[in-house]
């Protein structure tokens, strides 16, 4: 006797249905990342390729390998680009008043953010960004401090991110990212189209002369030099090798 369409239909259905569960468990459950963090990552490279038309280059950094990443800042989505490129965890620093926010707050702390103090030197928050290189995962920063909306293409520079790569001894990863949608306000973004482009430069590995002047106590100097060096590849980087850049004087304050 044969068997009734309908129950093939059916049977056809869910085996297509249970292949999807299937490769839905798989998506969410697949290391390095969380459950949580797997759906986010899923949902940012869903925003970015579709939502953001993402022209993302291969990640340039090989796996287990320590680093920071520094980037201009044009929009409050900007690591979502970066961190679809790594498919791991990502440690942005990120102020501190962000964690407060209802809105934002849980999701900061899903990625495993790192709260820091915009106004001033954080030394805790430097110690853990340090940490998270040296065991070899990814610190991301934005050395402008701010969403840059002026017309300059990089706004006066502060050498934090330097600094946690001499003291951690990794590399620094420039990258320039170009057309980030923004609208004054954080969640602007997701209601925009865009076109977005993402160069890297090569890995900046520190001179054997930088380390070991690093632990003669000139990390300060170094670091101003270092960070200098990184915004001129970011200028270059974003077509705009003319621009001179500018680290940030000691009243450097925070936008609102």
């Amino acid at each position: 006797m044969s068997i009734p369409h309908t129950i093939l239909a059916i049977a056809f259905l869910s085996a297509l249905a249970g292949c999807a569960m299937t490769r839905v468990a798989w998506l969410l459950l697949r290391p390095p990342l969380s459950p949580l963090q797997n759906f986010l990552h899923i949902a940012a490279t869903l925003l970015t390729r579709i939502q953001w038309r993402a022209e993302l280059p291969a990640w340039p950094v090989p796996a287990g390998q320590g680093v920071v990443i520094i980037s201009n800042h044009r929009s409050s989505v900007d690591p979502f680009f970066l961190q679809v490129l790594t498919r791991r965890v990502t440690h942005w620093m990120v102020a501190r008043e962000y964690f407060e926010n209802i809105a934002f707050g849980w999701f900061l702390r899903a990625v495993e953010a790192i709260p820091t103090n915009r106004g001033g030197i954080d030394t805790a928050a430097t110690k853990q960004a340090m940490r998270f290189a040296q065991q070899g995962d990814i610190v991301g920063m934005f050395p402008e401090g701010r969403i840059n909306m002026t017309d300059d293409v990089l706004l006066p520079g502060r050498p934090g991110a330097a600094m946690v790569a001499l003291r951690a001894q990794v590399p620094i990863l420039p990258c320039y990212i170009e057309g980030s949608p923004y609208d004054a306000v954080p969640w602007s973004p997701f209601f925009m189209r865009a076109r977005v482009k993402i160069r890297f430069g090569a890995p900046i590995h520190l001179s054997a002369d930088d380390r070991s002047d690093a632990v003669n106590e000139r990390d300060s100097e170094i670091a101003k030099r270092l960070m200098v060096d990184c915004l001129r590849e970011i200028c270059r980087l974003g077509s705009r090798p003319d621009f001179e850049p500018r680290l940030a004087g000691r009243r450097w304050k925070p936008s609102q």
